[in-house]
């Protein structure tokens, strides 16, 4: 991963956090956001001619890591 990865996924994670602990968002949106974002990787991964779709599905991995609770503050 690089920096700039490192640093968006720690950004895009604790406003997660602090939408769902400001009640902004529940759980259940908030693992729906991580699911959402996931999927659309493996979209782009699976789209005909789609550049990077190793990258892709690397980061729909980590998105599904992060959703089972293995690598995130909390488990949504």
């Amino acid at each position: 991963m690089t920096t700039a990865g490192s640093a968006a996924l720690s950004i895009c994670e604790s406003l997660l956090i602090a939408l769902n602990d400001l009640a902004i968002i529940d759980d259940a949106q908030t693992r729906a956001v991580l699911i959402d974002a996931a999927a659309t990787h493996r979209n782009a991964a699976d789209d005909e001619g789609a550049l990077n779709s190793d990258q892709h599905r690397a980061v729909a991995e980590l998105i599904d890591f992060i959703i089972a609770g293995k690598n995130s503050v909390r488990r949504f």
